[in-house]
């Protein structure tokens, strides 16, 4: 019997220490943000991080717990081979989840949970986001990982299982009674609140120390079983959360009109990753979009424009729906969802307006057949529209090409009409068919040389369109579908990375070189476009007129699982995992930081019951 209650010891000692191997792994392969922390934090996450692998380890050991219970009437083989498949195949899973978190990490900012699965229906478009070389390396990692683990547990754990002998009734209820207490590790504490990846959370500044806490196989079970359950953010009552939304949305003073026609043509062009950050009239880099930035002076900038999310799926239902990015979730993902959201192109049809949407990605992609099904769009250009021989992007056709047919179908419209594009090109894995001007391979410049590809194809599509007949009554306007990483590797959290431009040009605008600084959200884009033409537009629950004398000038992001509110003095970043602010600067009131919390809530309940 004790060696049997030995080897039960020293097997869950293996998988905390397997445990601790992972997360040294994962520190290692971030060393650009580990090598920050000082020492003191490196042990702290270590420290803080014991709580969820004891509570992943005591899942681990339920079934061999079982196991060795149960066959304490029989000799050695049964369980030897039982214990020996169950530990490799464990082995497999959690090696293979440790190792796609390591990279998943550096481009989401967020460890691993079930968010992939919402794109596992495509696995050809996720593999356009892959590197040779990355991929190289972390096959070499998965293979020292999976190789040494195993090699370590065949050294010590196989001959103790051998030396099993057959016990009596009181080792089966030993064992049973043991499993039955793992229900301490698993659950973390004796209080009221269970395990929850908040529990290792013990930095107020660094989120990289706090998420390296996190054990990625925990977090990663603890999201599948939630997966079906995209429950509210409670912070109050019901009422009182809708009372504090209220007050955020106060729409009823004079629209500044920025157009010379009641009826223009309306082009938005949802452009790939277009942060900020590479657009110099709002504080960007130079030389990257140059054509952008003239055609700033040519227009209207919106210099305090939000996404409001971190993924393309995300910003359309917040560009045509006015829908907010739900914190875990994607509300494209459900049609039965998406049917009950407005749509402006729906609200312009019944004006009489044509209208198309155009891109060059597979239409199936993360839903997005199901979700144009819903908006009825009167055509829809996909990838299939294209000659296979353009098919020359991993996404699927790139953006002078896409542009060139948006081009035409414009050319092709009856007026009035509203066409959507998205564009792609400057997607991972950032390959342009280009000679190239940003020199550099790592990935930063290669995403600026991306943009510069896409600002030329932007350029040569607005020259084009400026010697049309339908040039002088249309208004395009040109907006990112969110922000991202680069350049600077911005935390996925920082206000910095949701900031993007928002750029009207065209005919029908009857103000030149002009910067709007209200701030404002992608979701905003809708109830604006709408007020400009007079059209009513109170089915936008979460859509502001950004050029109302009353706006309510703030705009709101999501990220996985939290919110950043801004407004001109008032900058606020909430996690909603550990429960605590990320920044809080201009905070005057505990109610100015309940507007976001509340936001937050009707969104999320909203989300729950559509």
């Amino acid at each position: 019997m004790n060696k049997r209650l030995l080897f039960f010891l020293f097997y869950g000692l293996y998988w905390i220490a397997y445990f601790v191997f992972s997360k040294l792994i994962f520190l290692l392969y971030h060393f650009n943000l580990s090598f920050q922390m000082p020492i003191s934090d490196w042990i702290l996450v270590f420290m803080y991080g014991a709580r969820l692998d004891l509570s992943t380890a005591g899942y681990i050991l339920i079934i061999p717990g079982l196991a060795i219970g149960i066959t304490a009437y029989f000799n050695y083989k049964i369980i030897y081979h039982f214990i020996n498949i169950y530990t490799f195949i464990i082995l497999l899973i959690t090696s293979l989840i440790t190792i796609a978190d390591m990279e998943l990490y550096r481009h989401w900012g967020f460890r691993l949970d079930s968010t992939p699965l919402l794109y596992l229906a495509n696995p050809k478009e996720i593999a356009g986001s892959a590197n040779l070389g990355i991929l190289i390396l972390q096959t070499g990692i998965w293979l020292v990982m999976f190789s040494l683990a195993s090699y370590i547990y065949l050294k010590i754990f196989p001959k103790r299982l051998k030396s099993f002998k057959k016990y009596n009734l009181k080792v089966v209820i030993l064992f049973f009674f043991m499993t039955a207490t793992l229900i301490l590790p698993i659950r973390g504490s004796f209080g009221v609140a269970p395990m929850n990846v908040g529990f290792v959370y013990f930095h107020d500044k660094n989120v990289f120390a706090n998420h390296a806490a996190i054990n990625v196989v925990w977090n990663a079970g603890y999201s599948l079983t939630k997966l079906d359950k995209n429950k509210a953010s409670i912070f109050f009552d019901q009422k009182k959360a809708d009372e504090l939304f209220a007050e955020l949305y106060h729409d009823d003073g004079e629209t500044k009109k920025l157009i010379n026609t009641d009826k223009p043509n309306v082009l938005i062009m949802i452009i790939e990753s277009f942060t900020s950050k590479i657009i110099e009239p709002v504080g960007g880099l130079s030389g990257i979009t140059p054509n952008f930035n003239k055609y700033c002076k040519e227009g209207i900038l919106f210099t305090n424009m939000y996404a409001s999310g971190d993924r393309t799926d995300k910003a359309i239902t917040a560009v045509l729906n006015g829908f907010p990015t739900h914190p875990t979730s994607s509300i494209i993902k459900f049609p039965k969802k998406t049917q009950r959201l407005p749509f402006i192109n729906k609200d312009l049809k019944k004006l009489g307006y044509f209208t198309h949407f155009t891109y060059g990605y597979d239409i199936d992609y993360a839903n997005f057949r199901s979700y144009l099904a819903n908006a009825e769009f009167h055509k829809i250009t996909s990838k299939a529209d294209f000659d296979p021989s353009d098919y020359n992007s991993k996404w699927g056709v790139h953006d002078h090409i896409v542009f060139n047919k948006f081009f035409d179908e414009a050319q092709n419209s009856k007026a009035p009409f509203l066409k959507v594009l998205m564009s792609q090109s400057s997607h991972e894995p950032f390959t342009v068919p280009m000679e190239t001007v940003i020199k550099g391979d790592d990935e930063e410049n290669m995403f600026l040389n991306s943009a510069y590809y896409t600002d030329k194809a932007l350029g040569e599509f607005i020259e084009k369109a400026k010697k049309t007949k339908w040039w002088k009554n249309t208004l395009i306007i040109i907006v990112a579908d969110h922000g991202i990483r680069h350049p600077g590797n911005t935390p996925h959290y920082a206000l910095k990375k949701f900031q993007i431009p928002m750029l009207w040009l065209g005919g029908a605008i009857n103000t030149k070189d002009s910067i709007i600084a209200t701030y404002c959200t992608q979701t905003d884009i809708p109830n604006t476009i709408l007020k400009q033409i007079g059209v009513d537009s109170k089915q936008y629950k979460y859509s502001a007129n950004i050029l109302s004398s009353k706006s309510p000038d703030f705009g709101y992001y999501v990220f996985n699982n939290g919110f950043g509110f801004v407004k001109d003095s008032l900058k606020i970043i909430y996690d909603n995992i550990g429960k605590k602010y990320i920044l809080q600067n201009g905070l005057k009131s505990e109610k100015d930081a309940d507007h976001g919390k509340a936001y937050l809530q009707v969104l999320t309940y909203d989300f729950a019951n559509k």
